[in-house]
Formats: C-alpha cells, sequence, structure tokens
C-alpha cells in the first residue's frame, strides 16, 4: 500500500469530497493562494476556484460566523482556524450556535460544516501557540469533536466529518503533518463516534488521544519484548466519545492508564477514569494512571517543553509501576 503523509491525507479528503459534492466549500486564512500554513489546501483553489476556496480576513469569529451561516443555508462549509489557541475566539458562535441549533429547531435546522485547527504542542511555538484545549470540548453537546492520529485516520474521517449534518471540530496534530503512513487510494470512510483498537494486549489497556497514540503504540512495542502485552486503544472521537470500548478492554485486562495532552486537572483522562470507575470499578485491579501535561502553559525553550510533554518513556514507566504496584 503507498504511503503518504498526514497532510497529504487531509487534502485528500478534502478534494474527494468537493468533487463528490459541489456544496462543499473550504474558507479560512490563506488557504488559498498560500495553500494553507501548512499546505493542507495546496492546490485546490487552482482546481476548485475562488467561489469554493476562500481566503478569509484575520478574524477566527468571522470564519467561524461564515462558516455556520453558509451550513443554514445549504452549503457544506470546512472552515480553517491556522491554531487551536485562537479557537476562544470563536466560541460564541461555535459553542452557542452552531452546537445549539439542531436541538432548539427541534431538528429544523441543520448546521452541516466541520471546523478544522490543528495545536501545536512539540514545535517550539511558544505557550500562545501550542494549547490542547481537548477537554473544553467535552462540555458541548451537539458539537462533535475528532483528533485523528493516523494519515489513515485523518483522511477517513475528515470525509465522514464533511458528509455530517452536525457541526464538527476536527482537531489536527501538527507535529504529525509529515508523517507518512500507508493510506489506501481506493474510497473509504470512517465512522465517526467509534473507537479502534490500535493494538491488542491482555495486560494493559492504554488509552491514547491524539498525538500520544504514536508514543503508545512504540512503547508497547518496547513492553512486548518484556512479556508485557499492552491493549492500545485510540477513541479518535473524544466527544461523543465510544466508552463501550473502553470499558470492555478494562474488563478484559483490569488495568487502565490514560495519555493525553491536556494538562492534568480537569482533562479528557479525568473523565475517560471516571467514567471507567463508575461502570467497571469491580473490574479494576489497580488505581488508573493519567499521564497528561502538567498544569503549566506550554514552556517555549525546546528542552523544557520535551520535558513538558508525555512521551513513550513515560508510557512504559507508567506500564510497568502500574503492574508492579498492583
Amino acid at each position: 500500500m503507498r504511503e503518504i503523509t498526514y497532510a497529504e491525507a487531509l487534502r485528500e479528503a478534502l478534494r474527494e469530497e468537493m468533487l463528490r459534492d459541489e456544496r462543499v466549500i473550504v474558507l479560512g486564512e490563506d488557504v488559498g493562494v498560500f495553500g494553507g500554513a501548512y499546505k493542507v489546501t495546496e492546490g485546490l483553489l487552482k482546481e476548485f476556484g475562488p467561489e469554493r476556496v476562500r481566503d478569509t480576513p484575520i478574524s477566527e469569529a468571522a470564519i467561524a460566523g461564515v462558516a455556520i451561516g453558509a451550513a443554514l443555508m445549504g452549503l457544506r462549509p470546512v472552515a480553517e482556524i491556522m491554531y487551536f489557541d485562537f479557537i476562544p475566539i470563536c466560541m460564541d458562535q461555535l459553542v452557542t450556535q452552531a452546537a445549539k441549533m439542531r436541538f432548539m429547531s427541534a431538528g429544523q435546522l441543520k448546521v452541516p460544516m466541520v471546523l478544522r485547527t490543528q495545536y501545536s504542542l512539540g514545535r517550539v511555538h511558544g505557550a500562545q501557540h501550542s494549547q490542547f484545549l481537548g477537554a473544553w470540548f467535552l462540555q458541548v453537546p451537539g458539537l462533535i469533536t475528532v483528533m485523528p492520529s493516523t494519515p489513515y485516520d485523518a483522511k477517513g474521517l475528515l470525509k465522514s466529518a464533511i458528509r455530517n449534518d452536525n457541526p464538527v471540530l476536527f482537531v489536527e496534530t501538527g507535529v504529525l503533518y509529515r508523517w507518512k503512513a500507508p493510506v489506501p487510494e481506493e474510497e473509504y470512510v470512517i465512522p465517526l463516534r467509534r473507537a479502534d483498537v490500535k493494538r491488542k494486549g491482555r495486560d494493559v489497556t492504554l488509552v491514547a488521544i491524539a498525538r500520544l497514540v504514536r508514543e503508545a503504540l512504540s512503547a508497547a512495542e518496547e513492553l512486548s519484548a518484556k512479556g508485557v502485552e499492552v491493549e492500545v486503544i485510540d477513541p479518535r472521537t473524544i466527544y461523543p466519545m465510544d466508552f463501550q470500548t473502553i470499558l470492555d478492554s478494562v474488563k478484559r485486562t483490569g488495568r487502565l492508564i490514560v495519555a493525553e495532552d491536556s494538562v492534568k486537572t480537569g482533562g479528557i483522562a479525568a473523565e475517560i477514569v471516571a467514567r471507567v470507575i463508575e461502570e467497571a470499578f469491580d473490574y479494576l485491579d489497580a488505581p488508573p494512571v493519567r499521564l497528561n501535561c502538567p498544569d503549566l502553559p506550554v514552556p517555549f525553550s525546546q528542552k523544557l517543553e520535551q520535558e513538558y510533554m508525555p512521551d513513550k518513556e513515560d508510557v512504559v514507566k507508567a506500564v510497568l509501576g502500574l503492574l508492579g504496584g498492583s
């Protein structure tokens, strides 16, 4: 099977959906002439023209507002917000308006829009351009939040997001844009709201999100050589999350670790651990473990940023510690 980058997989998904459905449009800062800050939209303006690929002013509120209006009027916009850190500027449109319209209209209104963004943790972009704010969106019923961890998932999930009739926040991982991995040439989609067991195991359930999936798989490979078999689960959609896959795994392994890039207090890991304790407490052989970033702004120094981020070594240490302490 051919290998393409995470960014190329996203571009293929956009192009295929634009060819498939003329209602799909792309808009955002520098997505047209420049081809996108991360080159995900490169070439789309030339192929589809300025009516369907729109460069916007530097205004996240305007980008989100235009996308919502276009969706309500029958288009299927894919809007880009350059950094996850800039999402708070359009929170009213996204959280208070787009996520509520279908519910408040008893299904009469639909908002089939995708808001693409990325987080730059690990790219030395500083505290104001590196935040991972995923846990915020566990509190927004009506908004689907997706976080692909591989080129294969990025393409299949983006295609499904574009076809969905609800607003989707699609969070990409900046450090993965140039990572190459197998992606089929034939048409495929990946259902939203369905977790993926990336690796089977019997000893520990390791739920990893976004960037941490690759770290978790690398750690699992190393641990396998020591006779420890770790089951790695990627939720892919963090809201609404497929908790059943996680619960079924924990009931088999008896142990849980969650690894992700939220700060520890109130993170995605906290919600997963709480759900497992509520619904599978009797199956646990040891206390669950959370691997998160510390409750601090992201350091700008490269060495400090690397210390700030959970990595493969942290995962290996957590797994061995959990097994030793059970």
